[in-house]
């Protein structure tokens, strides 16, 4: 399982590795439970990576490579619903897709990469077991959780203009971040199931008489909530660690070998 940026007081972490992949190197914080403010994030442990530039794939494959069954991560979102309040989490369900810059495939027809084309179906990307598993423990733990949501992923780095943040609540989605794809379309791939916890930290910036969103206030919010996201899985890990996931994990790598298109020799 994997903690993900959003949660950045989590403390999650046990052991630093090196991994290196046809994705390139990259270091892969593994999860365990102990006493570290080292939490794995997209961006560097630094926050130095942009949201384009961070390497999906290597992440993805390192954590397929070890072996990796389940993916759990958090994430920072602006809402685009007047009842999704700063604070609040969602178990998102869905996702559009708004980036243009991003490996979105292992399958992309470069030599090293993992051959013939892989059409994945997407209608429901987030793993609804795992979703339930979360939903059910945030409610024991009387957090307010949203039971589904549809998250909008931009390219970034910059925030959206207000005619933008109209449009995509026109569109349906309920919150907004520059992280979720393709991340869990890599994951789909991978036959890891996959389901984020998103945590509002502001309204964008489509509310009239509302300040817009900004570092400071998206910092600010994540820092008071971020108790949330860990209680629900320092109780989701050990949960789901003892479940049986024998079927829906070969349900996941039959669905992903019938997508391949192989080349014909």
């Amino acid at each position: 399982m994997e903690g993900q940026a959003g949660c950045y007081s989590a403390h999650f972490i046990i052991r630093l590795c090196w991994f290196y992949s046809e994705y390139r190197i990259l270091s892969l914080l593994l999860i365990f439970i102990c006493n570290s403010e080292d939490a794995r994030k997209r961006h560097g442990r630094h926050h130095t990576i942009m949201p384009t530039n961070v390497n999906f794939r290597a992440n993805i494959w390192a954590l397929k490579e070890e072996g990796c069954t389940h993916i759990l991560v958090t994430t920072a979102c602006g809402s685009l619903r007047e009842e999704i309040q700063p604070g609040d989490i969602v178990m998102i369900d869905q996702f559009i897709d708004r980036t243009i810059k991003r490996h979105n495939t292992f399958y992309d027809g470069c030599y090293s990469n993992l051959p013939g084309v892989c059409h994945i179906p997407m209608a429901e990307p987030f793993c609804t077991k795992t979703r339930e598993v979360l939903m059910e423990i945030a409610k024991k733990h009387g957090i307010k959780c949203h039971s589904k949501g549809t998250v909008i992923t931009i390219e970034g780095p910059r925030f959206s203009s207000r005619a933008e943040s109209l449009m995509f609540r026109s569109w349906g989605a309920d919150v907004i971040n520059m992280t979720t794809v393709p991340e869990v379309v890599l994951a789909r791939e991978a036959g890891i199931c996959y389901a984020s916890i998103a945590m509002a930290t502001d309204y964008d910036c489509w509310k009239e008489h509302e300040e817009a969103v900004s570092v400071d206030k998206v910092l600010k919010t994540l820092k008071e909530n971020a108790n949330k996201a860990t209680s629900i899985l320092l109780t989701a890990i050990p949960q789901i660690g003892s479940m049986d996931w024998t079927e829906t994990l070969s349900n996941m790598k039959c669905m992903v070998q019938c997508s391949v298109m192989l080349p014909k020799h």
